[in-house]
This record gives structure tokens, sequence and C-alpha cells, in this order.
């Protein structure tokens, strides 16, 4: 389809470009102590976007001379970064960190990024994946040293552009190595010409697939190119530390399953069946090893924290860890586990971060010492907190139960081959429990009990609803989540 009739299919992404420009203009009439009512225009305008998006017709086909596709499992990935967009838009208005700083330029860029995971999650041509991570990157690098006046801001802008720019270098070196093989930068055309291939290129193609593998596993904070993770999320504001763990790395699982599924197998995952390679490299090996390392790295290392921010950035490398499990079986029960564990991770780790975020309004700190006698304090914020600890373990029965329940069964459907996996990532649950309940026990356990409670404001209130009641009910009732899923696994195929 040419670039003029794609634009009738592509109305979400043009609302979003309009509503970006209109924060744009709206900032420059507004004072500095105004400026978050730029916020406020980016969430009812994100609001109406996700209307748009479920309101769009169900033809499944690809844009702008097949550089983007238009299927229901983007628009599923479309309507999740929304949702985590408008929820840590909801939780910057009340963030005491950016209370010095414009945030009509914040709330903008929160905008683009939003754009730019629109572009990473319907890419089906390598050239439009690099943009479209570039977009993505940039505009991170921004968010995360927002903070100008801290100097650990600074570090964390700086240290995520060495990092994003190195695995950048990597990934469109092996980008290049995979045109120069197939001579084409679309997925399908490049997915006919790798199965064609002579053995004698396969040494160049594996430097390919290694390259490639950087990139998306700097993008989901994946061992070993997760080390920008811990500083960066520290550094920066906690409400950009919450968008990072969350949005982001939806995206970038939904650029890998198109990917891996599409371009180095035969693509039949969607339709609910085991894929092949069309490749002699062993890369579901290489990814059982990667999330294997992921997951143990980002446990063991997050026992070690003294800040619960940092705790929560390592966590959220185990948890990129457990969603990489299901990819090397690549089923469609492997990529319907992840996108049900994406919607429930969501939901409780943007709930840990809204109480650290409040936490820190309160008392300026986010270590395990802040949150001493917080359950007696604030009993609400208290009864939440160990909630979404107790999901992040994946204890029933919570939503966190049931995203690692999908992904084991996933593993346990693929075949004896995965068996172990299952195992480890069970052993790997168990060692998480110490770390979490080890808030729970801050909380109850340690400091002075204060007779005078408190409540944590009917903003952040409702955003701790928000994330709190999915958190417990989707643990119990997830039929219409698990309908949704179902409906999305379905996606736009060529046959060259």
């Amino acid at each position: 389809m040419n670039n003029l009739q794609s634009l009738q299919y592509y109305y979400p992404e043009i609302l979003l470009t309009i509503l970006i420009l209109v924060s744009i203009i709206y900032d420059l009439f507004l004072d500095k102590s105004k400026s978050d009512r730029v916020g406020i225009v980016l969430i009812v305008g994100l609001v109406l976007i996700a209307f748009s998006v479920f309101l769009q017709d169900e033809k499944i086909t690809s844009l702008f001379t097949n550089s983007v596709a238009k299927d229901p499992f983007s628009q599923f990935f479309k309507i999740t970064i929304i949702l985590s967009t408008v929820i840590v838009s909801i939780i910057s208005l009340k963030n005491e960190e950016l209370k010095i700083y414009r945030k009509g330029e914040y709330f903008t860029l929160l905008g683009i990024v939003t754009f730019g995971l629109f572009l990473m999650v319907s890419a089906i041509d390598l050239i439009m994946l690099y943009l479209s991570i570039e977009i993505v990157s940039i505009i991170s690098f921004v968010l995360a040293g927002y903070l100008k006046q801290n100097t650990h801001s600074n570090e964390a802008a700086l240290k995520y552009v060495v990092y994003g720019g190195f695995s950048s270098g990597l990934m469109l070196f092996g980008l290049s190595y995979i045109f120069g093989l197939t001579g084409s930068t679309n997925y399908f055309e490049v997915q006919q010409s790798l199965s064609a291939l002579s053995t004698e290129s396969s040494s160049a193609l594996i430097i390919a697939i290694i390259m490639m593998l950087a990139g998306f596993g700097y993008k989901i904070s994946a061992v070993p190119f997760h080390f920008w993770t811990p500083d960066v999320y520290e550094g920066s504001p906690t409400t950009i530390t919450a968008f990072l763990s969350v949005a982001p790395k939806a995206g970038a699982f939904a650029m890998m399953i198109r990917f891996f599924n599409q371009v180095l197998a035969d693509g039949v995952a969607m339709q609910g069946l085991d894929n092949s390679s069309i490749t002699e490299i062993p890369w579901a090996q290489i990814l059982s090893i990667m999330a294997i390392i992921t997951m143990t790295l980002g446990n063991l290392v997050a026992i070690q924290q003294n800040s619960i921010k940092r705790m929560l950035a390592y966590s959220s490398v185990a948890h990129a860890g457990y969603m990489l499990l299901a990819m090397p079986v690549m089923s469609g029960d492997s990529i319907y586990a992840i996108m049900i564990y994406l919607i429930m991770y969501l939901f409780m780790n943007l709930g840990a971060f809204t109480i650290v975020v409040l936490v820190k309004n309160k008392t300026g700190g986010e270590s395990f010492d802040d949150f001493k006698g917080l359950g007696w304090e604030m009993p609400f914020v208290g009864a939440l907190m160990t909630l979404f600890m107790v999901s992040l373990t994946g204890l029933p029965p919570t939503a966190g139960f049931v995203g690692k329940f999908y992904i084991f069964a996933s593993l346990i459907k693929g075949g004896e081959p995965f068996y172990y996996l299952v195992f480890i990532g069970g052993l790997n649950s168990v060692i998480s429990l110490y770390y979490y309940l080890r808030v729970v026990k801050v909380m109850y356990f340690s400091g002075k009990q204060n007779e005078v409670l408190k409540t944590p404001g009917t903003v952040l209130g409702a955003v701790l609803l928000l994330t709190g009641l999915p958190t417990l009910f989707l643990g119990i009732y997830w039929s219409p989540l698990a309908t949704w899923v179902q409906n999305s696994l379905v996606f736009f195929i060529q046959t060259i």
C-alpha cells in the first residue's frame, strides 16, 4: 500500500502527532508554574487515541510500502503503551522531584516516546525498526537527565547515552550484515533470502544475529546488555524509571517477537503452531542461556541493594529474564504468555513505583529506611505495597502468579527440552521472595508505630487503586484479558 493510501489506516499515529504539536504550542502560552497543564492535555489526548486504536477496522495490511504493519498484534501493544504512559503521566503531576522544573516539555517528550514505541511495535522493515529504536532511545536519554540540577540524573543520562550509542552501533552493524546477505530490508523478503542462503554464509549470519541481539538485549535490559539499567533507573526521575521499566520493554518484546518469528523462523507461531527455524543457528538455545543468566543475576544482585528504587531496577532485569524464558519456544502459547505477563507486570510494577514516588515526596529518600513504619502510618499504602511485592514474587492469588503460570505452562507445552527452564524459573522466584518480602518486613516490623494515620492524597490514591485492583483481581479472574490477548494473536504475514 502506497503512502497516500496508508494514511486512512494510520489515524491513531496522526492524532498522536497532532497531540504532540498541540502540547508544544500550548506550553508556549503557559507560565512555568502552570506548565503541568500540558500533562492533562496529554492524558486526555492519549485516552482518546486509545479509543481510536480500539475503533480501527479489522483490516490486516501493511502500510507505507511494506514498512509498517497494521494488525491486532500491534494494536494490543499500542494500548499497553498508552496505558502505561497515561499512568506515568498522572503520577508525574504529583512528583515533587519535578516541582522546580518546567513540565511542559517533559510531557511532550513522553508523547514523542509513545509515538516511537508505536512505530517499534509495528515495524516490519529493518530501517523502520532502527529508526523507531533511535526515536525512543534519544528521547529517553533526555528524560533520564531531566533533573538538570541533580548530578545523579546527569550521570544517568550520560551513561544511558554511552551504552545506548554503543548498542545501537552494534545493532546497525548487524543490520548492515543482514542487508548485505539478503539485499533487502523487508522482513518477508529477508526471510525468503535467508532460507536460501548457502552454508558458506552462516558465519556472517551468526555475527549479524549476535549484533542484533545486542540491540534487543539493551532495550529489554537482558544480561550482558543490562549494565546501564541500575544506574539509569536510580538517577532518573522516579516516574521516568517507572516508564522505562514498562513501556519501552513492552515495545522491545513486540519487536523481538516479530523479528524472530518473521525473519528467523517460518512465521506460523501466531497461527497457534510451533514454528521452525529457517537457519541452522541455535538461537533458541542462545535465548535460553540469556534468560537464565538475566533472571538469576537480576535476583541475586537485587538482594544486596539498600535502595528500593535500585532494587526495583534489578527486579526489572529479573522480570525481563522471566519473559525471555518463553522466547526460545516461539509458539503461539509462548507469545500469548509474554503478552499476558506484560499486562500483569505493568500494573504491579507501576503500582510499586507509585509508592516509591509517594515515599520520596514525604521523606526525600528511597532507601529501605525511608519505608520504616509505613504500614502503620499509611495502612492503605502499606497494604497495597505488600500486594505489589507479593505479585512481583509470583505468589497466588495475584496477577504475578497468573503471569508466571502462563510462562511456565508454555515451556512445559513446548516439550521436554524446555523443562529445565521451568525449574530454574521457579528457583529464581523463590530467591526473589527474600528481597520483596524484605520491603514488607521493613514497613511493618521496623521503626516506630505512628498513631496519626496519613493518606496518600486523592491523585496518587486513585493511581494506587487503578494499579492495585487489577493486580488483585487479575489473579482471580482474568478471562476477559485472556480473550483480548487471544484475539490479538493475529498479525500481518506476507507471502513472497
